[in-house]
C-alpha cells in the first residue's frame, strides 16, 4: 500500500478530497438502491452496491493512469477528439433510442458489452480541453472576433447545439463554463458580449421551431424542459413538484443528526433517489451535519483547485484545472440547489457520490487531468529543489578549496620568511669590498 501510495503524483489534497467523497458514496448509494430493487423490480441491493463499486474503481484506475501522462498531451487529443466528438453527438441524437417510453436521445448504446454511455459528458471534457487549448495558443498574439468565431464560437456551438435537444441543462452549464472559462482567459469582453446575445438568439430560435414543428423527435424534448421551467415559477401542482416535495420531506426529516445510515423513509418514494436526488437522501440519514460535511468537502475542493490553478506553471495548465475543476463544483452546488427547491429540475447528478458509470467516469478523467497538471508543478519544485542542494554543495566545495589554497599560499610564505631571517649575515646594506679600496689604500 506504501508503495503504491508513493507512486500517486500531484496535489495532495485534491486526492484526499475526491478519496473521501469517493468512500462517502457508497452508503447513501447501498441505501437509496432499495427504491430500484422494491420499487423498480430491477436488479438487487448487493448488485447495484457492487456495480458501483466497479464503477468507483474504474475511475480511480482513469485518475492514476490519466495523472501520470503530461498534461501538454492534452493539446493534441482535444484538436483530434473534437470531430469524434461531433459525430458520436449527432449519431446519438438521431439514433432514438427511448427509456421507459421517453426520449432518451442522451444515451448511446455501447455493442456487445451492454454498457450505456453518456457522449455529451464526453463532449464537455474533450470541448473545455479545445477551449483552454485556444486560449493559451491566442494568450500573447494578435486575433479577430472571425477568426476566433471560427476557431472556437463554431466547435462549441456545434457541440451545444447537438447536445441541446435532448438535454438542455447539460447544453446550458456546459455554455455558462466555456464563457467563465474564455473570460478568465482574458478574451476579449466585447466579443464575449456579442457571443452570449449570439447563443441566447440561438436558443429563442430554437424554441420557435421546436413549438413551431412539436411533433418533430428532435424537438420532442424541448416542451419537457420548457414546462420545468413554467413549473418552476408557477404554484400549480405538477409532477416535479412531487419529487422536490419528496426531497424536501427527506431533508426535514433529517434534522440535524440524521435517521441513521440506511433508515431513509423518502428512498421508496423519491424517484432517482440514488442519483438526482441522492443529497436529499443523505441529509435525511446523517441530517444537516451530513449535508454541511458534503458541501464542506467540495468548497475545499474547490479552493484547491484555485490553489493549484495560481501555481500551474503554464497557461495552459491554468485554464485546464479552472475549465475541469470548477464545472465539478459547479455541478454538485447545482444538484443541492434542485433539492432544496432553489433551482428547477435539472437531472444533474452530485459528482463522485451519485450512482451512474458515466459520470463518475468522466469526472474521475477530469480530476486525472488536474493531477497531471499538479504533478508537473510538483516535478519542478522537486527539480528546483535538486538544483538548490546542488548548487549548496558546489559552493562548499568551491569553499573549502579556496581555504585551502589560501592556507597553503599563507604556509609558503612563512616558509621563505623564516628562511631568510636564518641567514647569518643578513643586512640590508651591501657588504661587497669597494673596487676602490685599492686606490684609496695608497698613499
Amino acid at each position: 500500500m506504501k508503495e503504491l501510495i508513493g507512486k500517486l503524483k500531484g496535489d495532495r489534497g485534491i486526492w484526499a478530497f475526491v478519496a473521501l467523497l469517493s468512500l462517502f458514496s457508497f452508503m447513501p448509494v447501498f441505501s437509496a438502491s432499495t427504491n430500484l430493487v422494491y420499487v423498480v423490480g430491477n436488479g438487487s441491493i448487493v448488485g447495484h452496491l457492487i456495480k458501483h463499486l466497479v464503477h468507483v474503481f474504474i475511475g480511480f484506475c482513469f485518475i492514476y493512469f490519466v495523472h501520470r501522462t503530461p498534461y501538454h498531451y492534452f493539446k493534441a487529443f482535444s484538436w483530434w477528439l473534437m470531430p469524434l466528438v461531433l459525430v458520436l453527438l449527432a449519431f446519438t441524437m438521431l439514433q432514438g433510442n427511448t427509456i421507459g417510453g421517453a426520449n432518451a436521445s442522451r444515451w448511446l448504446q455501447i455493442p456487445f458489452i451492454g454498457v450505456s454511455f453518456q457522449p455529451s459528458a464526453f463532449a464537455f471534457l474533450v470541448m473545455m480541453i479545445y477551449v483552454a487549448r485556444y486560449l493559451s495558443k491566442i494568450e500573447e498574439k494578435e486575433y479577430t472576433f472571425k477568426s476566433s468565431l471560427i476557431e472556437l464560437w463554431a466547435p462549441v456551438f456545434g457541440i451545444i447545439g447537438l447536445i441541446l435537444p435532448a438535454n438542455f441543462s447539460t447544453a446550458a452549464l456546459m455554455f455558462s463554463m466555456v464563457c467563465m472559462l474564455v473570460f478568465i482567459g482574458k478574451y476579449r469582453l466585447q466579443y464575449l458580449f456579442t457571443i452570449i446575445g449570439m447563443g441566447i438568439a440561438g436558443l429563442m430560435l430554437f424554441v420557435l421551431i421546436a413549438k413551431a414543428f412539436p411533433d418533430n423527435k428532435l424537438t420532442s424534448r424541448v416542451n419537457t424542459w420548457m414546462s420545468r421551467i413554467e413549473r418552476f415559477s408557477s404554484d400549480e401542482e405538477n409532477e416535479d413538484d412531487y419529487q422536490i416535495e419528496k426531497a424536501k420531506i427527506a431533508i426535514a426529516s433529517g434534522k440535524i443528526y440524521g435517521l441513521g445510515p440506511g433508515k431513509s423513509v423518502q428512498k421508496n418514494f423519491l424517484p432517482q433517489s440514488s442519483s438526482d436526488f441522492i443529497f436529499a437522501i443523505i441529509v435525511e440519514e446523517y441530517g444537516l451535519l451530513g449535508g454541511f460535511t458534503i458541501m464542506g468537502l467540495y468548497l475545499l475542493l474547490f479552493f484547491r483547485f484555485l490553489i493549484t490553478s495560481h501555481k500551474a506553471p503554464t497557461m495552459f495548465g491554468k485554464l485546464l484545472i479552472v475549465g475541469l475543476g470548477f464545472p465539478i463544483i459547479f455541478q454538485a452546488f447545482t444538484n443541492m440547489g434542485v433539492a432544496v427547491e432553489l433551482l428547477p429540475t435539472t437531472g444533474q447528478t452530485l459528482p463522485l457520490i451519485s450512482s451512474g458509470g458515466t459520470s463518475i467516469w468522466m469526472t474521475c478523467i477530469a480530476v486525472g487531468i488536474i493531477l497531471s497538471v499538479t504533478k508537473k508543478e510538483e516535478e519542478i519544485a522537486q527539480i528546483e529543489a535538486e538544483v538548490k542542494l546542488r548548487d549548496e554543495a558546489l559552493q562548499r566545495i568551491i569553499d573549502r578549496e579556496v581555504a585551502l589554497e589560501m592556507e597553503k599560499e599563507n604556509n609558503d610564505i612563512e616558509e621563505i620568511i623564516e628562511k631568510v631571517q636564518k641567514e647569518e649575515n643578513y643586512s640590508i646594506e651591501d657588504q661587497t669590498d669597494n673596487p676602490m679600496n685599492a686606490v684609496l689604500k695608497k698613499k
